[in-house]
């Protein structure tokens, strides 16, 4: 699949499919060549990798790489003494060697051991986070959304570029062999002019009340977790499972879920601007302290290189979603209409439909990062690659909380530099 966004408007098919099978061929390099010396009894060095946040998706990717070749968790932090500890269980319970532990980011990164780091905290800590890791000498693999604010975004990529880092994002679609077809099909024109891609999450999440502040527990280093977000007495409702849905931290389920499916949008469109956008957010659905909204609507348009409308949408109190998927993205064209999730692709609306199943994504783009610290090549999922997708969940964002018009927005948030 492509690294980069193409220079031309046109679709150059043959260039598409070089780069794709470029791509695949360096990753099964690399499994080959891992899988290859553990037979031989070879004395190839591992990748030592250190983890930074350790609940829900940290655990996830610690399994993920913990079963990859070639790669030794080496660290592993969190500013939660007791997540922490759960952490090292899970590295035993897997087999692995026992790693460092640290609770605070900055002594990981001095481990001169620790090649590059996974970064999966809360997403006010990503860039801050990534930022130091680059200047330590570290390479990163870091969670979506990258930045949480815009005027992060030009610091994390200069220092990216100025310390010769290797950064994949979060962005898992960029290395999944069955989301790279449905692109080609599409920008090969496979479905005629599209003109509107449309992506969504349906889900219940649980309402979390209201509650007061308090002290934090006895084992978790608050101002830590704080770090660059302003100050704020501790209330659980803002902390473990919750903390996406306030501004200070996250943006909701458009940072959780849009940010990925809006990738896939200009991945497949390569639309240019946008030149307008506006978002509607539902009432709260219960009285709360949620501050994202449970149901939110935002519409992108753009004119270049021809007109296009990609929308986002969410809702959290019902599992009904749409075209008969939960979360996921429709491209509809002239000729036909694709529907594509996490568990593949279909093709409507065209005698010669076609189709494809999905397939494990943490572990090739997990795989394609560890490739990319060996052989310093540009990863899939590029800040470079990142870009739209990110300037998008900001600029959805800042219409859905500010109500102002895309002018405005643009006039003091510019589009992140690719």
């Amino acid at each position: 699949m492509s690294h980069e966004r193409p220079a031309s408007q046109g679709v150059d098919r043959r260039r598409f499919l070089e780069r794709s099978a470029f791509q695949a061929a360096g990753v099964a390099a690399g499994l080959t060549c891992w899988s290859a010396a553990a037979a031989s009894g070879s004395a190839l060095e591992p990748v030592r990798l250190g983890l930074i946040g350790l609940r829900t998706r940290g655990l996830e990717l610690l399994d993920a790489l913990s079963r990859l070749p070639g790669v030794q968790v080496s660290g592993l932090c969190d500013v939660d003494a007791g997540v922490l500890s759960g952490a090292r269980r899970r590295l035993a319970e897997l087999g692995a060697v026992e790693a460092s532990a640290f609770g605070d980011y900055r002594r990981l990164l001095d481990d001169p051991r620790v090649q590059g780091v996974v970064i999966a905290t809360p997403d006010h800590w990503h860039a801050a986070m990534a930022i130091d890791a680059c200047r330590a000498g570290k390479d990163v693999y870091l969670e979506s959304p990258a930045t949480h604010r815009p005027d992060e975004w030009e610091p994390l990529v200069e220092a990216a570029r100025r310390d010769r880092r290797v950064v994949q994002t979060g962005l898992q679609q960029r290395s999944g062999d069955y989301v790279a077809s449905a692109i080609e099909l599409i920008r090969s024109g496979g479905l005629g002019p599209v003109h509107l891609a449309r992506a969504w999450m349906a889900c219940r999440r649980k309402p979390i009340g209201r509650r007061g502040d308090s002290a934090p527990p006895a084992d978790v280093n608050y101002a830590s977790w704080l770090g660059p977000a302003r100050p704020r007495p501790f209330n659980s409702n803002r902390f473990h499972g919750n903390w996406s849905r306030f501004w200070d931290y996250g943006s909701g389920e458009l940072g959780l879920w849009g940010v990925h499916w809006l990738d896939v949008a200009v991945w497949a469109l390569d639309p240019q601007g946008p030149v307008d956008v506006h978002a509607i957010a539902g009432a709260a659905q219960s009285a709360d302290d949620q501050e994202t909204p449970g149901t939110l609507s935002v519409h992108y348009q753009f004119a270049s290189p021809r007109p296009v409308e990609i929308v986002w949408e969410h809702r959290t109190w019902t599992v009904h979603g749409n075209e008969g998927r939960t979360s996921g993205i429709a491209f509809y064209g002239e000729e036909g209409t694709l529907v594509l999730d996490r568990g593949g692709w279909k093709v409507y609306d065209r005698r010669d439909a076609r189709s494809e199943n999905g397939s494990n994504l943490d572990r090739p783009h997990l795989a394609n990062f560890v490739h990319c610290v060996r052989t310093r090549e540009e990863p899939a999922a590029s800040l470079a690659a990142a870009a739209p997708a990110e300037h998008l969940c900001c600029l959805g964002a800042a219409a859905c909380r500010q109500n102002r018009p895309l002018r405005d927005i643009l006039r003091r948030e510019p589009a992140p530099p690719a």
